[in-house]
């Protein structure tokens, strides 16, 4: 249904779903999945060049971008495993409502519920918003 909507904005929902022969029951659903699908779409070339950024500091082994996950069908969230010789943290947590956060686990950065924010010792978010500069997220996690 995202790849519907992302080609012809000028469909509704109810018409994307429609097309694609959804039953009514699955509809809402569907629409809240495909509309997280297309944020973590637009969120991409952010969180590439943030990834980026990670690895020119040395803190990655690699400039990918981070996978992105839907915890739950509505949120969009991002990880980055921070696996350099000297990171300053395990992995990064982005999420769509409340930006970076650090995360205690390399294996599993996003806590079981992971679409709730989690709190505790070694979880600190970073920066202020959602889509810091990538230089602004870095001076956060060095501080």
């Amino acid at each position: 249904m995202a790849d519907l909507l992302h080609t012809d904005p000028s469909l509704t929902p109810d018409q994307a779903a429609g097309a694609l022969g959804y039953p009514a029951g699955q509809v809402r659903r569907a629409t809240v999945r495909a509309q997280a699908v297309l944020r973590a779409r637009r969120a991409a070339p952010y969180l590439a060049d943030v990834a980026q950024a990670l690895h020119r500091q040395g803190w990655t082994t690699t400039a990918a971008a981070p996978t992105v996950h839907h915890p739950a069908d509505d949120v969009v969230t991002a990880t980055l495993t921070l696996d350099g010789p000297t990171p300053p943290t395990p992995a990064l947590v982005w999420d769509e409502r409340q930006g970076w956060r650090t995360a205690t686990s390399r294996r599993h950065p996003l806590t079981k519920g992971g679409a709730l924010p989690p709190e505790g010792d070694g979880i600190r978010y970073l920066a202020t918003g959602t889509t810091p500069p990538p230089d602004t997220l870095i001076a956060a996690l060095a501080s």
